[in-house]
């Protein structure tokens, strides 16, 4: 069985909205393009990194939209890798419309998508989903995935649409790797989808060493 492995990037408040320019996902944002001023040669190290092994993409129709316009002109160029690597490997589309779909090797997934990432679980090794919000938080909410790369940045925004904007569910997860903090202040955390549910405990229990008592 394949890895279901979602990459994003969030600020500090876990806005994941539009983090690379302002055209991505306008609507209501104005800060679009906010991941620009805090990349560095770290965080692009861990990106580069973490394609390792890709054999697919899984994106929400936006996503798509921005990748198709882009990647298929950048062979050659200074991102000669990712665009040959994403030109190369097929794309999976989740979308709920009838989507032009015009970059080369590229498939809309049926309705029921539980269903199609299940057997795209089944038809490749390693499965990348990119950024694509909404998708990621279904994907979340139905515990269909198996890793979260997540890139946190030192920044707040305050407004935009957050990697848990209602309807989550308790969910365990393990850290996979040490942290890995850039110059500028970006960490990079490997988390694994764990079993079981969240547990709680007392902080002030007598094998903790904690609170009041003479």
């Amino acid at each position: 069985m394949g890895l279901i492995d979602i990459e994003l990037f969030t600020t500090l408040d876990l806005v994941a909205q539009a983090p690379g320019g302002p055209e991505e996902d306008p609507d209501g944002f104005p800060f679009g393009g906010w991941q620009a001023p805090l990349l560095d040669e770290v965080a692009g190290g861990q990106v580069a990194a973490a394609y390792e092994g890709t054999d697919a993409l899984l994106l929400g129709r936006r996503t798509y939209d921005i990748f198709a316009a882009y990647w298929p002109r950048q062979e050659g160029g200074a991102d000669n890798d990712f665009a040959t690597l994403f030109n190369r490997i097929p794309k999976y589309v989740a979308s709920r419309g009838r989507p032009d779909l015009p970059w080369a090797g590229s498939t809309q997934l049926g309705p029921d998508l539980v269903t199609a990432v299940r057997e795209l679980r089944d038809r490749h090794g390693h499965v990348k989903v990119v950024g694509s919000v909404n998708l990621v938080q279904t994907l979340m909410r139905e515990k269909l995935y198996d890793r979260l790369d997540l890139w946190v940045h030192p920044i707040v925004l305050g407004v935009g649409k957050k990697l848990f904007d209602g309807g989550a569910v308790p969910t365990n997860l393990t850290l996979l790797e040490p942290p890995v903090a850039g110059p500028k202040g970006t960490v990079y955390l490997r988390y694994g989808l764990a079993d079981g549910l969240p547990r709680t405990g007392d902080m002030a229990a007598p094998d903790r060493g904690l609170g009041g008592g003479d």
